[in-house]
């Protein structure tokens, strides 16, 4: 950020004239360095606080069950994991619109694309102010998000410069990623036991007591470890993404985006997702009583990655129905690797019901039961890639659990590398 303009004129500058601002911070020269220590990690810093006051200090309003609020070190832990977790995803997307630029015509440049998140986060950052202000806190955030996502659009013909008419596509597809690593974000934030066991020392090792901060590495195994992967892969993958982008060819060049996604992803291969009929087979022509009544499955893709999905709704004439669903998340399916790496784990119940989320050996369980509906929905992620989900009504939530274990949950599990090359 430029000496002539503080950090409070930038702020009011991008957030009320970003047409006229974008251009001089453009033309601003600068380092990765000065853009983090002068900007990025006062502003980052905004979220975390303001949901440490929210959490524990004002407390979060939960319906006919009063307030409730963290505990001090619960709540300072994870203040301080979510405020380093989004420095290094600041620093991530940087290196992923750095890479997608010249598949929108634009020109790579490190600096500049650091430029571009960080003055498009500002909105998202200075409106996680409104955490605190009850009511209408979640359409100030949605604000700020939407904010973001129109600074975005404007900067990276000015920063990365891209072609005008292409920054709508450039835009969407690093907004989708940036939903992405904020979902991972969000899991590791509420997994504050594996950051707690990193400041006994089982997350990141010192190899000579008496050596500097350049000798500080992450365990592989941890959470913070799995994330420097991710950000190695992802540079890696830049070169794959220049040789295509040289080639001229198209197809080269999606199949290049596409691994470089998965790479920002936490992931190392490329996965084509199993054949939408492969997956309708596991799903049975009853459930506990209930017939099948419609049967639905379907395989998307974009930019090299791939999803499929099946799934059936089952009923009876007392009026109870329920739902399955057997999806595969193929490229994605390094997002829930992620997940699990980081102790996934939540708790919460009210006078009406829980909603539960639990790791059972190497699955990640999630449960969700309404007593005054007796509705709920209760789903196990398998190997890593596979979610079979149940929901609609039923006499309780173990009815719920005997129809996903009535899906043949092993045979699933035996599938997981079909289908999967590495990149």
């Amino acid at each position: 950020m430029s000496s002539s303009k503080n950090l409070i004129d930038r702020v009011v500058a991008i957030l009320t004239k970003p047409k006229a601002e974008w251009p001089i911070i453009a033309a601003e020269p600068d380092s990765v360095g000065s853009l983090f220590t002068k900007y990025i990690i006062i502003l980052a810093a905004i979220p975390s606080i303001m949901g440490f006051v929210k959490t524990v200090v004002i407390g979060v309003g939960i319906p006919f069950s009063g307030t409730f609020r963290v505990g001090f070190a619960a709540g300072l832990t994870a203040l301080i994991l979510r405020y380093a977790l989004s420095l290094v995803g600041v620093f991530l997307m940087s290196l992923i619109i750095d890479a997608l630029a010249p598949s929108f015509g634009g020109e790579k440049n490190k600096v500049q694309a650091l430029k571009t998140v960080a003055y498009a986060y500002t909105a998202s950052w200075i409106a996680s102010i409104g955490m605190i202000v009850p009511g209408i806190y979640l359409l100030i955030l949605l604000f700020g998000a939407g904010y973001s996502i129109y600074l975005l659009y404007l900067g990276l013909p000015n920063t990365m410069k891209c072609p005008p008419d292409k920054s709508a596509g450039y835009t969407a597809v690093s907004i989708i990623i940036a939903i992405v690593l904020s979902w991972v974000v969000g899991f590791l934030v509420s997994s504050t036991v594996g950051f707690g066991a990193m400041t006994g020392g089982t997350a990141f090792e010192r190899h000579d007591r008496g050596a500097g901060p350049d000798s500080v590495t992450f365990d592989k195994d941890s959470p913070l470890g799995k994330l420097a992967e991710m950000g190695k892969r992802t540079e890696a993958a830049r070169a794959q993404l220049d040789a295509a982008q040289k080639s001229g060819d198209s197809k080269a060049q999606a199949t290049a985006a596409g691994a470089m996604i998965g790479a920002a992803l936490g992931g190392d291969s490329k996965v084509e997702a199993l054949a939408p009929d492969r997956l309708k087979a596991f799903l049975p022509d009853a459930i506990g009583g209930l017939k099948r009544t419609d049967l639905a499955s379907e395989r998307n893709g974009a930019l090299g990655m791939q999803t499929s999905n099946a799934k059936a709704n089952y009923s009876d004439n007392a009026g109870h129905s329920v739902e399955l669903e057997v999806t595969d998340l193929g490229g994605a399916k390094a997002v829930l690797g992620l997940a699990g790496w980081a102790g996934v784990e939540s708790d919460h119940e009210t006078d009406h019901g829980y909603d539960k989320m639990y790791q059972s050996g190497d699955r990640i369980i999630h449960e969700q039961w309404d007593r005054q509906s007796n509705r709920g929905e209760y789903s196990e992620v398998i190997a890593q890639r596979f979610v079979v989900k149940l929901s609609g009504s039923a006499s309780g939530i173990d009815d719920l659990k005997a129809g996903v274990h009535g899906v043949d949950l092993s045979q699933l599990a035996a599938l997981k590398d079909d289908g999967v090359t590495k990149n």
